[in-house]
């Protein structure tokens, strides 16, 4: 076990015991991260939903289900890039996570993440994720696919969370599709830049359902 991944093990027996706000009460337990931590490229989204709470990984539910397909078809894949998101815990009613509480999540452990990672790019994943790496009057519809740098010094661009995706229709959902395919083209060129020498696909499309067993707690 690398360095990288002894800090991110002795991290997530820390988030496990997470009772540092009111989110934790309404789910079954944080969720942590999933992917290689080496890799040049980070995803972060906006919080675990339902599926995400059930199995403990993120974004393995409807949107990472359709996250896997447009990584794959931009030659990435999951266990090659690392994904984690804003909001540890689940928010009541699958709810977008407010502006606090994203703030007082992140701030506790996705700044340790980062620490820890180092990432060459990150992927922001909707507006969340984009507000609190970025500006809060920044807006996904006019800043997707352009670079910006977070406070933190990352290398950072907006897409449209997959959940968006999902609620499109017809023209609309076709668009917003090959706006995200776009857009990873972008990440991917960069993080390929950065460290020509890792690959980011895997010779198949990862089974996070063969990985991830549903939780009992």
């Amino acid at each position: 076990m690398g360095i990288k991944e002894e800090q991110l093990a002795a991290l997530a027996a820390e988030l496990e015991k997470c009772s540092a706000c009111p989110l934790r009460n309404d789910c079954r337990a944080p969720v942590g991260w999933y992917g290689c931590p080496n890799s040049p490229i980070l995803f972060i989204g906006e919080g675990p939903g339902g599926v995400e709470d059930d199995y403990g990984c993120p974004l393995i539910g409807p949107s990472g289900q359709l996250l896997d397909k447009a990584l794959w078809s931009v030659q990435m894949t999951r266990d090659r890039v690392l994904t984690t998101n804003i909001i540890k815990c689940r928010p009541k009613g699958n709810r977008t996570p407010d502006l606090a509480e994203a703030d007082f999540c992140a701030k506790t452990w996705l700044e340790r993440e980062l620490a820890i990672l180092q990432p060459k790019v990150i992927v922001a994943l909707g507006s969340v994720a984009m507000h609190y790496l970025g500006e809060p009057d920044m807006r996904i519809t006019r800043q997707r696919g352009k670079w910006f740098r977070s406070s933190q010094g990352f290398d950072c661009i907006a897409t449209f969370h997959p959940s968006y995706i999902l609620r499109q229709y017809g023209h609309a959902q076709v668009q917003a599709k090959w706006d995200v395919y776009h857009d990873l083209q972008l990440a991917r060129a960069k993080a390929a830049e950065a460290c020509p020498d890792y690959n980011l696909c895997s010779d198949d499309p990862v089974d996070l359902f063969s990985i991830f067993t549903k939780r009992s707690v």
